[in-house]
């Protein structure tokens, strides 16, 4: 890890951490990622910082060149998150890949006082990246926990941790932003 710090108001992002998406990924260690979102999340609601927890439930509409997902044969908890809601977490229910976008994700967030967040979840290259991208554009001081994310494709999550995160702000083990939590007091 490199000069990582924590501003006083961080608020920690867990992107798509849902039942649908977890059984995915379940090859691609989803399991060790929940467990360390548990813990991290666990570390900032003790502190009385902001947690917010985000699914998703439809796409963009526009056109790929991979062709359209299907989203009207989801099993209905497919959108359930796997991680307990509690008292004071925000949750956001997006549309597209980004956790900011037509949400009010920022809006909630400037009215707690948040100039930093930590971000995690699935997918790494998709998700995560995007989440974190508009964080960086909308002037928030950015931490990707990077073992609290995963990704289906390998390449891709390789790629957004090593080329892309360091762009965007800083990165960090959990271990290590419970560590620099705890140094704060």
């Amino acid at each position: 890890m490199t000069a990582t710090t924590l501003d006083r108001t961080t608020a920690l992002i867990l992107i798509d951490l849902q039942k649908g998406i977890a059984a995915f990924a379940a090859e691609f260690g989803v399991d060790q990622v929940i467990a360390n979102a548990e813990r991290l999340a666990a570390a900032f609601r003790e502190r009385g910082l902001p947690v917010v927890l985000v699914n998703v439930t439809g796409g963009a509409p526009g056109r790929t060149e991979q062709g359209a997902r299907r989203t009207g044969d989801l099993p209905a908890d497919w959108a359930e998150l796997v991680l307990p809601v509690e008292p004071g977490d925000i949750t956001v229910t997006k549309q597209t890949w980004g956790a900011f976008h037509g949400t009010g994700l920022d809006e909630q967030l400037r009215k707690h006082g948040v100039t930093q967040v930590v971000i995690g979840g699935v997918a790494t290259s998709i998700g995560v990246e995007s989440t974190a991208r508009a964080a960086h554009e909308l002037g928030y001081h950015v931490t990707v926990a990077t073992d609290v994310v995963t990704d289906m494709d390998p390449v891709s999550h390789e790629h957004s941790i090593k080329r892309i995160f360091p762009r965007l702000g800083e990165t960090g083990s959990s271990a290590e932003l419970v560590a620099l939590l705890d140094q704060r007091g």
